[in-house]
């Protein structure tokens, strides 16, 4: 079995304003920032099912971009169309609930909704919301009612810069191309250093994209915490740090290979830092790998990479079957 935990879709109701006739690709910019690309391929779920069969893919795990910053009435509506998609295509799908999880007991009620009502087994959330990170005590009551249902939380980058840093990206598509793997690194320190997974010892994460590459900064993010030798001991702020190291705090995340275009040597960086059992498959398709025969060449890459079997089977199902009940 194969199962990808990072596959997106966005039902053609949700995006055809963006999308009129004789329009294929539409270009969201913001602050003059690119941070979203819609295209028909998001929404021909047919699609998405051929790839998978050309590929060996069993099981995609959806989320969608009109969830990932919408409002409480576009999430209600989307996790609708994602039951129904699941329904039509069972055994094959599994829809991620989305919420925005700063909005109130509104969106805490949708997210017990989706749970419990609609089934679902996950909740996908953004690396940060303006300039809220993920360590905002803010977040607690949204993280609290996430462990009470017993779901997993799947992170995905920030579809855009927050306020403050977007002139530092307005060149080269610099964000999208390495400002949401710095928000994702960020994103997983702060879960650790803010103390976000010692308050909730109950809560799952699924990081994508690898954690933004965390792997290749571990030896940069561990010494940073002598915090007497870089003399901020004494700051509240600066001075914080988590109560374990953090090789423990890896053991408790899982990371997703996706992000990266197929990329094998990044799935090859990651394990020298993270255990495999806390790795998942996942493609980004149909954003980054937009082709059947490009997930295929994927996954028949990861197959031939030189890792023990149960290594390689753990990454494709056994970590995320773990993770999901499958």
């Amino acid at each position: 079995m194969i199962i990808d935990f990072h596959i997106h879709y966005t039902p053609e109701e949700l995006i055809k304003e963006k999308l009129p006739p004789g329009v294929k690709t539409k270009v969201t910019y913001v602050q003059g920032i690119p941070i979203y690309i819609d295209h028909p391929g998001l929404y021909h779920l047919e699609g998405h099912l051929a790839a998978m069969d050309m590929a060996g893919v069993d099981v995609a795990v959806l989320s969608s971009g009109a969830g990932l910053g919408g409002t409480l009435e576009v999430c209600k509506r989307l996790n609708d169309l994602l039951r129904q998609e699941e329904k039509r295509f069972p055994g094959r799908i599994l829809g991620l609930a989305h919420v925005p999880p700063l909005s109130g007991q509104g969106a805490l009620d949708e997210l017990k909704r989706a749970a419990q009502e609609l089934g679902f087994k996950g909740v996908a959330i953004s690396s940060s919301f303006g300039e809220v990170g993920l360590d905002s005590p803010d977040l607690f009551p949204f993280y609290r009612t996430v462990q009470e249902l017993g779901l997993y939380i799947f992170v995905h980058p920030a579809l855009g810069a927050p306020g403050v840093s977007a002139p530092l990206y307005q060149d080269y598509d610099l964000f999208r191309m390495v400002g949401r793997e710095f928000d994702l690194v960020m994103g997983v320190i702060r879960l650790i250093s803010g103390g976000v997974l010692d308050e909730f010892p109950g809560l799952r994460f699924v990081i994508s994209h690898l954690g933004g590459g965390i792997a290749a900064l571990m030896g940069r993010i561990h010494n940073y915490q002598d915090k007497e030798f870089w003399g901020v001991a004494d700051n509240p702020r600066h001075g914080k740090t988590p109560k374990h190291p953090y090789s423990y705090y890896l053991q408790r995340l899982y990371f997703d290979t996706g992000g990266f275009f197929g990329s094998l040597n990044a799935i090859k960086a990651a394990l020298l830092e993270i255990p495999s059992s806390q790795i998942v498959f996942g493609t980004d398709y149909p954003q980054e790998i937009r082709e059947g025969s490009k997930v295929r060449d994927f996954v028949q890459g990861a197959r031939s990479l030189p890792l023990p079997e149960e290594t390689i089977r753990g990454i494709f199902s056994e970590n995320g079957r773990n993770l999901i009940g499958l």
